[in-house]
């Protein structure tokens, strides 16, 4: 049972919230981290197996996550087997992050911000296995879209419509590299078909209609959500769209920001999936798959919401701590909203894609 259907425990909130600070204090996560022990029920013991290596391919906004969960894996599967496991690790855009493993980055594991990543390296022909088999369809965490603004809110801005007023800049990286960018279209996209835009009409043509009215107010595309709110935080634009996780951990870094949730907005669910050929090639497997079902355990799940992302795994979804993390969102949607992302990524941001011409005649090509 994941997040998405436990959003109605909590009391709604109201439906735009501001937020300076959170109840997860960097010292806080970081002890989150620290005292999540190895959960191996005995000591190896005997002739320890070769060293093996590990790449994980990741998108960029998970990269301090995965940093805190690898040394936890090291040391169980360390303490259960015997084999030390040295990991590489690559973090960029989701859709950069993809291509480069087609394109011959020897990933064992690839954790992506988009089902549609993980779904061309299947194309590829490099995922052979059914990659969404298990109890959560190969989601590993979500995440909720939202605004961040200056600390004051000079510009008082409160929800979506307010991101195509005149003069107001916003930056939200590029959909061609950036799997964020496409889940912050798609939340706008969702809000104004669900009627939560004033002055933009509640169908695929408003929706089209909002999306070039905010991008003529983007001020510049990055290709990594990560590095689009690291632009936002040098002090260029007035919001930046982008994952709950990333800004609430830039909140707690003390950057002079805070965090808006708009009335309407989408679920985000990220995927991890085994890279068959690989594992294959260089016999990793075990190890692989191994550190995969780790991180969809209680002890994984809890590190990831120390650092901000929505848990899967429902005895932490469930845990009151954890369900007060998070506001609840009054009117959350998801990618099925939308036919799912076969029909997304082929009717909106295909070549051919409604969003996508939009944004090129917004880009002047």
């Amino acid at each position: 049972m994941s997040f998405r259907r436990l959003t109605g425990l909590g009391t709604a909130l109201t439906t735009i919230i501001l937020i300076a600070a959170t109840t997860m204090t960097p010292a806080a996560a970081q002890t989150a981290a620290s005292t999540v022990a190895p959960t191996a029920a005995a000591t190896f013991a005997g002739t320890p197996p070769p060293d093996v290596t590990l790449t994980l391919a990741a998108y960029s906004a998970a990269a301090d996550a995965y940093k805190a969960l690898i040394p936890i894996f090291q040391a169980e599967w360390l303490a259960r087997t015997g084999q030390k496991v040295t990991f590489q690790q690559s973090y960029v855009g989701s859709g950069a992050q993809s291509r480069a493993v087609i394109g011959g980055l020897e990933a064992d594991v690839v954790a992506l911000s988009l089902e549609t990543d993980v779904t061309k390296i299947v194309k590829a022909k490099l995922i052979t296995q059914d990659w969404q088999a298990g109890a959560y369809h190969g989601i590993v965490t979500d995440s909720v879209v939202v605004l961040a603004v200056r600390k004051d809110n000079p510009r008082h801005i409160r929800d979506w419509v307010d991101l195509t007023a005149d003069g107001v800049g916003v930056l939200t990286p590029d959909p061609s590299t950036s799997g964020g960018a496409q889940w912050n279209i798609l939340a706008a996209y969702g809000a104004v078909r669900h009627g939560k835009v004033t002055g933009f009409d509640p169908s695929d043509t408003g929706s089209l209609n909002y999306v070039g009215a905010l991008f003529k107010n983007v001020l510049t595309l990055d290709k990594a959500g990560q590095t689009s709110l690291l632009t936002f935080e040098k002090g260029i634009g007035d919001v930046a769209v982008n994952y709950e996780n990333a800004v609430l951990s830039s909140i707690q870094a003390g950057t002079d920001e805070a965090i808006i949730y708009p009335a309407s907005t989408i679920l985000i669910e990220n995927p991890i999936a085994v890279v068959d050929t690989y594992v294959d090639k260089h016999g990793t497997r075990p190890v692989a798959e191994a550190f995969v079902n780790f991180l969809f355990t209680p002890q994984a799940q809890r590190v990831f919401a120390a650092h901000n992302f929505r848990p899967v795994e429902p005895t932490t979804a469930h845990d009151p701590a954890i369900i007060a993390q998070f506001p609840a969102i009054t009117d959350l949607f998801t990618i099925s909203e939308f036919g799912g992302w076969d029909k997304v990524s082929s009717n909106l941001f295909g070549d051919k894609g409604t969003i996508s011409a939009v944004l090129n005649n917004a880009k002047g090509q």
